[in-house]
């Protein structure tokens, strides 16, 4: 499959007042920069390798570089430049974006992303409702989910079903307000999981909704596999609703030096945890996090408590299940 649709947004020239001021040259030699290249000379921190000649960036690891384009998968937005990407990611105008990549006198560009960043409100973009769970309902029963937990979860507003394509929505809350949403495909066959527009990762999928005073956090990849403890744990007679979950929604973004902004905001806002249980995937890139994570949470006590069998919790709790094999598990098709 190819990394990027199709169909590409066309990059459109300014007209009027907004590119008066610059030289046709500038605005020549700004278009032929490609995006590559800008991260590697003005923001090489941002620069992440995926795989092959592939990468993508630390602030949004759904956004794909390769072959000189770019595509940015959770806002279906892409193009060929680094002009581009000042102006449909970063929010800059697009003399300021021409100035940067013209090498025009000018405050940093961290300056302006500042300033440009304090001038946006971005507002998450929830997906209508459809007038009854059912298809979330009979998709996270198929994985084994016990019913209970999913409809505690509906009813504190943590999960609900998308109208037009029937995806589970897992909501993440600061306060009252909604500030993340996953997507997963409930459609037979379907492997599709993504991010809903405006989503901050910081404030991810947790349970319960309204946290207790519990001092132990149990953290995972995704808010399947959190729901996939909860009942193992119900059905060994523990008392679910106590425990305190937490989904990171993946660990593309982890990088050294800084937790991820989940963990990191759940921590400094719930003082009373002193234990932590890592229960990230049972593969390579979940168990390198594990090593990494328990070197950065030196101040607690660290539990490395990955699935006994299978790859994640949700495949652990289908095998005892005697299910796993009849769900197909996730992946880039959208449902």
């Amino acid at each position: 499959m190819s990394l990027f649709p199709k169909r590409r947004q066309a990059f459109s020239m300014p007209s009027g007042e907004e590119g008066a001021s610059l030289k046709q040259e500038e605005i020549t030699r700004a278009r032929q920069m490609d995006l590559l290249t800008y991260l590697r000379r003005y923001e090489p921190e941002e620069l992440v390798h995926f795989s092959g000649s592939t990468y993508c960036t630390r602030t949004h690891d759904s956004l794909k570089i390769s072959n000189g384009m770019w595509y940015w998968w959770s806002r279906g937005i892409g193009g060929r430049s680094a002009l581009d990407y000042l102006i449909k990611v970063k929010g800059l105008e697009f003399r300021q974006a021409v100035e940067i990549l013209a090498g025009a006198p000018q405050p940093s560009v961290a300056e302006r992303m500042e300033r440009q960043k304090k001038k946006t409100v971005q507002w998450i973009q929830l997906p209508p409702r459809h007038a009854d769970n059912r298809r979330v309902f009979a998709y996270l029963s198929r994985r084994g989910i016990d019913p209970e937990i999913i409809r505690c979860c509906i009813k504190s507003g943590l999960l609900y079903e998308e109208a037009r394509h029937h995806n589970c929505v897992f909501l993440g809350f600061d306060g009252q307000t909604p500030k993340y949403a996953m997507l997963r495909g409930t459609h037979s066959g379907s492997t599709f999981v993504g991010e809903v527009p405006g989503s901050d990762k910081r404030f991810s999928f947790a349970f319960p909704r309204l946290q207790k005073q519990s001092s132990a956090l149990w953290v995972f990849e995704s808010a399947v596999d959190a729901l996939s403890f909860l009942t193992m744990e119900k059905e060994k007679g523990k008392e679910w609703e106590t425990i305190s979950c937490l989904s990171l929604g993946g660990i593309a973004r982890m990088t050294e030096g800084k937790l991820p902004g989940a963990l990191e905001r759940y921590v400094k806002e719930h003082r009373q945890i002193k234990e932590i249980h890592l229960c990230l995937d049972n593969d390579p890139p979940g168990r390198k996090a594990a090593r990494w994570l328990r070197e950065q949470l030196a101040d607690y006590m660290v539990v490395d408590a990955p699935p006994v069998r299978g790859k994640d919790y949700n495949d652990f709790l289908q095998m005892q299940k005697g299910i796993w094999g009849q769900v197909k598990m996730r992946g880039e098709a959208r449902g």
